[in-house]
Protein backbone atom coordinates (compact mmCIF):
# COMPACT_ATOMS: atom_id res chain seq x y z
CA UNK A 1 0.00 0.00 0.00
CA UNK A 2 2.81 2.30 0.14
CA UNK A 3 4.60 1.60 -2.62
CA UNK A 4 3.49 5.07 -4.25
CA UNK A 5 3.91 7.20 -1.52
CA UNK A 6 7.40 9.18 -0.16
CA UNK A 7 8.90 10.10 2.99
CA UNK A 8 11.28 12.76 3.48
CA UNK A 9 12.94 13.47 6.94
CA UNK A 10 15.29 15.98 7.02
CA UNK A 11 17.73 16.64 9.68
CA UNK A 12 17.93 19.57 11.77
CA UNK A 13 21.30 21.19 11.44
CA UNK A 14 22.14 21.83 14.68
CA UNK A 15 23.37 19.20 17.23
CA UNK A 16 22.99 18.99 20.55
CA UNK A 17 25.63 17.12 22.04
CA UNK A 18 27.19 19.51 23.72
CA UNK A 19 24.09 20.01 25.96
CA UNK A 20 24.43 17.02 26.71
CA UNK A 21 21.00 15.34 24.66
CA UNK A 22 23.97 12.99 22.72
CA UNK A 23 22.69 12.62 18.71
CA UNK A 24 19.79 15.07 19.07
CA UNK A 25 19.24 17.31 16.85
CA UNK A 26 17.57 21.20 16.67
CA UNK A 27 16.67 23.58 13.92
CA UNK A 28 17.48 26.10 15.78
CA UNK A 29 19.55 27.26 19.44
CA UNK A 30 17.55 25.88 22.49
CA UNK A 31 17.49 28.39 25.33
CA UNK A 32 18.03 25.99 28.36
CA UNK A 33 17.44 28.99 31.29
CA UNK A 34 14.36 30.05 29.34
CA UNK A 35 13.10 26.22 28.54
CA UNK A 36 13.31 26.00 32.45
CA UNK A 37 11.60 28.77 33.53
CA UNK A 38 8.92 27.94 31.02
CA UNK A 39 8.33 24.66 33.45
CA UNK A 40 7.56 26.77 36.56
CA UNK A 41 6.00 30.15 35.37
CA UNK A 42 2.87 30.65 33.96
CA UNK A 43 4.24 33.90 32.86
CA UNK A 44 6.99 32.99 31.36
CA UNK A 45 5.31 30.17 29.58
CA UNK A 46 2.65 32.85 28.46
CA UNK A 47 5.76 35.23 26.61
CA UNK A 48 7.59 32.06 25.38
CA UNK A 49 4.42 31.60 23.18
CA UNK A 50 4.60 34.98 21.54
CA UNK A 51 8.11 34.78 20.53
CA UNK A 52 9.87 33.54 17.21
CA UNK A 53 12.95 31.60 18.47
CA UNK A 54 15.92 33.01 16.95
CA UNK A 55 16.81 31.03 14.05
CA UNK A 56 13.14 30.01 12.98
CA UNK A 57 13.44 32.14 10.03
CA UNK A 58 15.96 30.40 8.44
CA UNK A 59 14.68 27.29 9.65
CA UNK A 60 11.31 28.07 8.34
CA UNK A 61 12.74 29.28 4.65
CA UNK A 62 15.24 25.76 4.29
CA UNK A 63 11.44 23.74 4.67
CA UNK A 64 9.50 25.72 2.73
CA UNK A 65 12.19 25.42 -0.38
CA UNK A 66 12.36 21.46 0.89
CA UNK A 67 8.82 21.36 0.40
CA UNK A 68 8.54 23.28 -2.74
CA UNK A 69 11.42 20.71 -3.73
CA UNK A 70 9.36 17.87 -3.43
CA UNK A 71 6.09 19.54 -5.09
CA UNK A 72 8.14 20.00 -7.68
CA UNK A 73 10.39 16.90 -8.08
CA UNK A 74 7.21 14.50 -7.63
CA UNK A 75 4.24 16.65 -9.41
CA UNK A 76 2.34 16.30 -6.44
CA UNK A 77 0.21 19.27 -5.41
CA UNK A 78 0.59 20.38 -1.68
CA UNK A 79 -2.78 19.03 -0.90
CA UNK A 80 -1.16 15.37 -0.87
CA UNK A 81 2.20 16.48 0.76
CA UNK A 82 1.76 15.90 4.93
CA UNK A 83 4.06 18.17 6.83
CA UNK A 84 4.61 16.65 10.62
CA UNK A 85 7.97 16.53 13.33
CA UNK A 86 8.99 15.96 16.67
CA UNK A 87 9.29 18.90 19.06
CA UNK A 88 11.20 21.34 16.98
CA UNK A 89 10.29 20.02 13.97
CA UNK A 90 6.79 20.05 15.28
CA UNK A 91 6.57 23.66 15.86
CA UNK A 92 8.41 24.04 12.40
CA UNK A 93 5.73 21.74 10.62
CA UNK A 94 2.83 23.94 12.23
CA UNK A 95 4.59 26.82 11.31
CA UNK A 96 5.17 26.06 7.35
CA UNK A 97 1.89 24.37 7.29
CA UNK A 98 0.19 27.77 8.27
CA UNK A 99 1.89 29.99 6.07
CA UNK A 100 2.24 27.88 2.90
CA UNK A 101 -0.10 29.36 0.05
CA UNK A 102 -2.50 26.29 0.23
CA UNK A 103 -3.33 23.66 2.62
CA UNK A 104 -1.08 20.59 2.90
CA UNK A 105 -2.67 17.57 3.11
CA UNK A 106 -2.21 17.11 7.03
CA UNK A 107 0.60 18.32 9.77
CA UNK A 108 1.53 15.81 12.35
CA UNK A 109 2.85 17.25 15.45
CA UNK A 110 4.37 15.22 17.97
CA UNK A 111 5.63 16.89 21.46
CA UNK A 112 5.52 20.35 19.67
CA UNK A 113 4.30 23.32 21.42
CA UNK A 114 2.40 26.92 20.59
CA UNK A 115 5.08 29.61 19.24
CA UNK A 116 4.11 32.98 17.49
CA UNK A 117 0.48 33.01 19.04
CA UNK A 118 -0.77 35.76 17.19
CA UNK A 119 0.60 34.84 14.13
CA UNK A 120 -0.33 31.13 14.42
CA UNK A 121 -4.05 31.55 15.25
CA UNK A 122 -4.84 33.90 12.60
CA UNK A 123 -2.91 32.01 9.81
CA UNK A 124 -4.88 28.73 11.24
CA UNK A 125 -8.48 30.48 10.58
CA UNK A 126 -7.33 29.76 6.30
CA UNK A 127 -6.39 26.08 7.32
CA UNK A 128 -10.10 24.90 8.91
CA UNK A 129 -10.37 21.36 7.59
CA UNK A 130 -7.11 20.51 8.09
CA UNK A 131 -6.20 17.40 9.16
CA UNK A 132 -3.64 17.10 12.02
CA UNK A 133 -2.62 14.32 14.47
CA UNK A 134 -1.02 15.92 17.57
CA UNK A 135 0.50 13.62 20.91
CA UNK A 136 2.41 14.79 23.54
CA UNK A 137 3.45 13.25 26.85
CA UNK A 138 1.97 14.02 30.06
CA UNK A 139 5.26 14.16 32.17
CA UNK A 140 7.38 16.07 29.54
CA UNK A 141 10.18 17.78 31.24
CA UNK A 142 11.10 20.04 27.97
CA UNK A 143 7.87 21.55 26.62
CA UNK A 144 4.75 21.05 29.14
CA UNK A 145 1.75 19.60 28.50
CA UNK A 146 -0.17 22.20 29.09
CA UNK A 147 1.37 24.02 26.27
CA UNK A 148 0.34 21.23 23.83
CA UNK A 149 -3.03 21.41 24.81
CA UNK A 150 -2.95 25.30 24.13
CA UNK A 151 -1.90 24.35 20.81
CA UNK A 152 -4.60 21.89 20.54
CA UNK A 153 -6.93 24.57 21.28
CA UNK A 154 -5.73 26.81 18.62
CA UNK A 155 -6.21 23.84 15.81
CA UNK A 156 -9.76 22.96 17.22
CA UNK A 157 -11.09 26.90 17.51
CA UNK A 158 -9.52 27.00 13.82
CA UNK A 159 -11.96 24.17 12.91
CA UNK A 160 -9.12 21.66 12.19
CA UNK A 161 -9.75 18.03 11.75
CA UNK A 162 -8.00 17.27 14.76
CA UNK A 163 -6.75 14.29 17.01
CA UNK A 164 -5.11 14.49 20.14
CA UNK A 165 -3.47 11.85 21.67
CA UNK A 166 -1.81 12.10 25.16
CA UNK A 167 -0.01 9.66 26.51
CA UNK A 168 2.08 8.75 29.98
CA UNK A 169 5.48 9.88 29.21
CA UNK A 170 8.09 12.50 28.46
CA UNK A 171 9.16 14.44 25.34
CA UNK A 172 9.38 11.16 23.41
CA UNK A 173 6.88 9.95 20.68
CA UNK A 174 4.40 7.44 22.57
CA UNK A 175 3.59 4.30 22.06
CA UNK A 176 0.09 5.13 21.76
CA UNK A 177 0.98 8.07 19.22
CA UNK A 178 2.72 5.21 16.64
CA UNK A 179 -0.05 2.85 17.02
CA UNK A 180 -2.52 5.74 16.01
CA UNK A 181 -0.01 6.58 12.99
Amino acid sequence: ALRDVRFYFPAAPLSLAEVGWGNARAWWHIDVAAVQRIQRDETAMREFRKLEPEGMPAARKALLALVQDVANHTGLPLGRIILGGFSQGAMLATDVALRLEEAPGGLCVLSGTLLLEDVWRTKARARAGLPVFQSHGREDPILPFRASELLRDLFMEAGMQHEFVPFEGGHTIGESALLKL
